[in-house]
């Protein structure tokens, strides 16, 4: 089930609730009711209800968003570091040069392959990844420089590393849903009192009121989904965020 369809099918089943509500309620309404004896006071309350959700959506939508640009932001310097790592080693001879590389590649493979899903779905990294990455860090420390370029180079490859391990530390932090529970139950339920204060207004069956519901409560879906979707920091789909790190593998 992709995430268009899901948007779709959240945006249509809220248009007809809504709709299906509005037509049964005005069945239920008699012929000479009055729709101008809606009290001032109460367009005022559902106005007001409608903008502190308007507010709390926006922070939500705020705050995910910038969830998602900080992990989105640290996987690309962890893969960035891996990438100087590949660059840096190349005044190593063929056989270092290539172990090296090598350590890259099987890292950047599991990362993409195995603890990525596994980030999404269980909100945890692999020690698999750490296994791997101790091993590009030994690999580079264990072989001395054997000439000047080398000894140049050495220390440099060494902070890469360091920085790639502080960009996964940082990825396994961010690895948890940003809302907590607790904010996604006033979300919905803001949303449930937003949408249903249209039926305090007396909205009739006419096209133009029932077009107005359906298109809120649309909005409305499509808001929360929004949310939903920038909600996991490194998105809902192993391709998603994964591109830096394909890169490395395909180089």
């Amino acid at each position: 089930m992709t995430e268009w369809f899901v948007l779709g099918l959240a945006m249509v089943l809220a248009c007809a609730v809504v709709l299906t509500m509005t037509v049964l309620r005005h069945r239920r309404v008699p012929e000479d009711d009055d729709t101008s004896e809606t009290p001032d006071v109460l367009e005022y309350m559902v106005m007001m209800v409608g903008v502190v959700y308007a507010i709390v959506l926006g922070l939500a939508i705020a705050g995910v968003w910038e969830a998602r640009g900080a992990a989105q932001d640290g996987t690309r310097d962890e893969a960035q570091a891996l990438h100087e790592i590949t660059r840096r080693v190349q005044v190593y001879p063929a056989d270092a040069r290539e172990r090296i590389q090598r350590d890259v590649r099987r890292y950047s493979e599991h990362v993409t392959t195995v603890e990525w899903p596994r980030m999404i779905e269980e909100h945890e990294l692999t020690d698999r990844g750490g296994v791997l990455l101790d091993t590009l860090r030994k690999d580079i420390a264990a072989r001395p420089p054997a000439s000047e370029l080398e000894a140049q180079t050495y220390q440099p490859l060494l902070d890469q590393v360091a920085a790639a391990d502080e960009a996964r530390r940082a990825r396994a932090d961010n690895a948890e849903e940003t809302l907590p529970g607790v904010v996604w139950f006033g979300l919905v339920a803001g949303a449930l009192v937003t949408v249903g204060l249209i039926f305090t207004l007396q909205i009739r069956r006419s096209s133009r009121e029932l077009l107005l519901a359906g298109t809120f409560s649309a909005l409305i879906a499509f808001l929360l989904f929004l949310v939903w979707n920038f909600d996991a920091p490194f998105g809902r789909s192993a391709t998603e965020t994964t591109t830096a790190f394909q890169d490395l593998i395909s180089a």
